[in-house]
């Protein structure tokens, strides 16, 4: 059943015990990111989300709305995170198949019927998220936070970025950080392969004003369509109504001609004039579990702040995972399962995109295997599709490994990947966070084929041994000769060699293929994944996302206060070692 408000979501987390309210103050400035984080890496059964209700201004803050599997689930109006994927299966499978008689044509109508109430329908008059309208806008009446300590500022962190293509009139609604410069002025943080940046070139070549509008809450399931990976042809909103088998009821703005969701909390309108110079962005703690550094990006100008009453403000935060986005990337993992296999790659069976990857750094993918090969035309399939482009690292196995199990998908690399025959290095667009590559936005890749092999291919089984380097200042060339095993992994010797987890994130986060994985004598594959100090990265090197000691021991001292459950542990006294200099990056000499 769709959410009617941001208020029924998080009513129905209360009665399911999903929520905690904190009405303590709590500053938005370090000490609620500090909070979430601790609730957000918990295992289930005390990862809840958060409402903080004294925030110092009229409105609450909701944050870890979606850290769970369960709140996902809820999130999108499904009984679990597959049903979208079965629905979607079902539609293809409906459709396509042969239509001989006249019966089996009009069988197709209640699908058709079905399919009408996807579209996002615009309704007369005002809706609920404007009850109040702020004649002078003021950005810092709302509670926008700011997030680590080395943020460029406040932002705003789940927004609903709402554009229209100035000739095509095409919607999108897409999800980009918006850095508060002043009482009503942002940054407007999309990459150059994002489809509100191929918009703001339209207006540029037209020489014309982008109006913009930004959604904060309502049906959560809006909030998710605006960060998934779809066509720039299909319109977000239509998303959000296949997930929750009804139409987004649209409204327009006050001071432009865009339509918003009717139901959503707050709705920030305005302007982006591409004539304008550029603002210095960042940096910002991202996803990656690093800083992004500071690059221009457009600004956008607010006109006009509408809210509906008793609004609730929707935040997240994201760092070292696992955090409240990975639930997100696993329900975007599930639903897009669907299309990949239908479209593109009928042979795959399953793909997994483990939190450590955050996302865009590790994909697995279990295919049926028939033919010599396949792993590779598998690889340059994924690599050409969509923002799947932007993966870095990616292993194909055979239809009989669990790639849920981190333990069945390393032994399917030590058995069944030959180093000189099954490992292709590779070029292509990457995430623009990725800091590692020698360029910003792209560089290369590395594919792992890990299928199983013809009985020849078997018969040479692999070993792996995780190098744990004394200095990151030592020459790589000096460590790659200690390489005894078919497999070496070099990483900082401020990470633990037990620590799986945090190995892979680091190390993925820190390798560019082509200059830091190594063949040596076909037989010797050795991978530097540890920090790259100024002298020896191409490019400035940002440091790990974590909290100041003062703000964690500040949420320590307050924990009885603000909480009746056990102290949790900060993950960032954890992560402290990996942090070499006092600011967001070294700089480059």
């Amino acid at each position: 059943m769709a959410h009617k408000s941001l208020h029924a979501y998080i009513e129905g987390l209360r009665t399911r015990g999903e929520v905690i309210e904190i009405h303590e103050r709590v500053n938005t400035e370090l000490e609620i990111t500090e909070i979430a984080d601790r609730f957000s890496k918990q295992p289930a059964a005390h990862n809840k989300a958060l409402l903080f209700t004294n925030t110092g201004t009229q409105f609450p803050v909701f944050i870890n709305g979606f850290g769970s599997e369960g709140r996902m689930t809820m999130a999108l109006s499904a009984s679990d995170l597959e049903e979208a994927q079965r629905r979607i299966e079902s539609l293809f499978s409906q459709v396509m198949q042969p239509k001989e008689s006249l019966w089996e044509k009009l069988k197709m109508l209640p699908l058709l019927a079905e399919l009408n109430t996807w579209l996002p329908k615009k309704q007369n008059g005002k809706g609920a998220c404007q009850e109040c309208v702020i004649e002078n806008p003021n950005l810092f009446d709302l509670p926008i936070l700011k997030c680590w300590q080395y943020d460029g500022g406040r932002f705003v962190t789940l927004p609903m970025v709402i554009t229209e293509h100035p000739t095509l009139g095409v919607r999108n609604v897409g999800m980009y950080r918006m850095q508060v410069v002043n009482e009503t002025t942002t940054a407007m943080h999309w990459h150059a392969h994002k489809t509100g940046a191929n918009h703001y070139e339209a207006y540029k070549k037209l020489g014309k004003r982008m109006p913009i509008a930004v959604a904060l809450g309502g049906d959560p399931a809006h909030t998710f369509s605006a960060t998934a990976p779809l066509p720039e042809n299909i319109d977000e909103f239509m998303l959000s109504g296949f997930l929750r088998r009804q139409h987004v009821e649209l409204v327009k703005c006050l001071t432009n001609d865009l339509y918003v969701p009717a139901d959503a909390d707050f709705i920030i309108e305005g302007y982006v004039d591409p004539a304008e110079e550029k603002f210095l962005e960042g940096p910002f703690g991202d996803h990656t579990g690093f800083y992004s550094l500071p690059d221009y990006y457009p600004l956008f100008h607010v006109t006009c702040i509408t809210h509906r009453k008793n609004a609730i403000y929707p935040a997240t935060i994201v760092g070292i995972p696992p955090m409240e986005d990975a639930w997100i990337g696993k329900a975007t993992e599930r639903i897009f399962l669907a299309p990949i296999r239908l479209l593109l790659l009928p042979e795959m069976i399953d793909y997994a995109m483990p939190f450590e990857g955050v996302a865009h750094n590790l994909v697995i993918a279990k295919i049926r295997k028939t033919y010599a090969g396949q792993a590779f035309k598998v690889m340059n399939t994924l690599w050409g599709a969509g923002q799947m482009m932007f993966n870095k690292c990616l292993i194909v196995v055979s239809e009989e490994c669990d790639i849920h199990n981190p333990q069945e998908v390393l032994a399917a690399i030590l058995q069944h990947c030959s180093i000189a025959h099954d490992i292709l290095i590779s070029q292509g667009p990457l995430d623009v966070l990725d800091h590692a590559a020698p360029l910003t936005g792209f560089g290369s890749k590395i594919g792992f084929d890990a299928t199983e092999k013809t009985l020849e291919h078997r018969n040479a089984l692999s070993q792996t041994y995780c190098l744990q380097a004394q200095d990151i200042h030592t020459p790589f060339a000096e460590i790659a000769p200690q390489a005894q095993e078919n497999f070496t992994i070099v990483h900082d010797n401020t990470l633990e060699s037990t620590d799986f987890a945090s190995i892979t994130w680091h190390v993925l986060n820190n390798i560019d293929p082509q200059n830091d994985c190594t063949i040596i004598h076909t037989s010797r594959l050795v991978i530097d994944g540890r920090t790259k100090i100024p002298t020896t990265a191409a490019r400035e090197w940002p440091t790990p996302v974590v909290s100041p000691l003062e703000i964690v021991e500040s949420v320590d001292a307050r924990w009885k206060e603000l909480f009746t459950t056990p102290l949790l542990p900060s993950p960032s006294r954890k992560y402290q070692q990996l942090v070499y200099t006092n600011s967001a990056w070294f700089i480059k000499k």
